[in-house]
């Protein structure tokens, strides 16, 4: 290969490699975020670790944090206007994203090469991480993360236009544990409290994310409330002063 050749090779590879860079989304990497010092926040692993994923996360794949866009399939899913399909199921939507539809059990979705299906009680305060993928940067609108889940127990999943009045709590996407030099693969999060409302069963929970107007990006995870004890249910994670747990 002539040194002429290689260079174009190589200007063509770290050109395709900032065209993905530009064009990376979000996805809900970790649904139950526990600090390892609940009075204080932080997103990366040195400040706390997960025990509950969304549906059929590859925790086995050992795909470093914030690289699941470059799998396949990817972990961002990008919702049609046209259908809005709440979970993707790898068929829909203007970007795919991996299949999160409802599994028949639920218990597919989990264990094994996949992640730990979430849990709590109604009040417990649930913590959810994402990567930035390029977005918590200064000249990028915050338009929030929406957290939706029914009133009740889920059976199937409902539908977007169901899950756009079942919110229960805005985060800031833009709430970071900062990288310096890596705005990619910097990790960020938000707090919400199971409301006290729930009865005990299992909840289809929804992460949707704005990322400009009308461009929602969304993951898709079981969550098992567990029944109330005697006592005053204790939040599994702080949740810091400047996060929005509600609307």
């Amino acid at each position: 290969m002539s040194a002429v050749r290689t260079k174009f090779v190589i200007l063509a590879a770290a050109l395709a490699f900032l065209v993905a860079m530009a064009e990376a989304h979000s996805w809900a990497d970790c649904v139950d975020w526990r600090f390892k010092d609940p009075k204080k926040e932080g997103w990366s692993t040195k400040d706390g670790e997960c025990f509950g994923w969304a549906r059929k996360f590859p925790v086995t794949s050992k795909t470093p944090f914030g690289d699941l866009d470059s799998a396949s399939p990817n972990r961002h899913y990008q919702q049609n206007p046209k259908d809005f399909t709440s979970c993707s199921d790898g068929k829909h939507g203007r970007e795919p994203g991996a299949d999160e539809t409802r599994q028949n059990p639920i218990s597919k979705a989990y264990g094994g090469r996949y992640g730990t299906m979430a849990s709590g009680k109604a009040g417990d305060m649930m913590c959810v991480r994402w990567p930035a993928k390029n977005h918590a940067v200064k000249n990028e609108k915050d338009r929030g993360v929406f957290i939706s889940m029914p009133p009740s127990p889920t059976t199937s999943d409902p539908k977007q236009k169901d899950l756009d009045d079942m919110v229960i709590a805005k985060l800031s996407y833009k709430n970071c544990s900062n990288i310096s030099g890596d705005t990619d693969h910097t990790p960020c999060g938000g707090c919400f409290k199971i409301p006290s409302d729930r009865k005990p069963g299992t909840y289809m929970v929804q992460w949707r994310w704005e990322l400009n107007d009308n461009e929602w990006y969304t993951s898709c995870w079981d969550l098992k409330v567990d029944a109330a004890t005697k006592t005053k249910p204790k939040s599994k994670a702080g949740c810091p002063a400047n996060l929005e747990t509600g609307l």
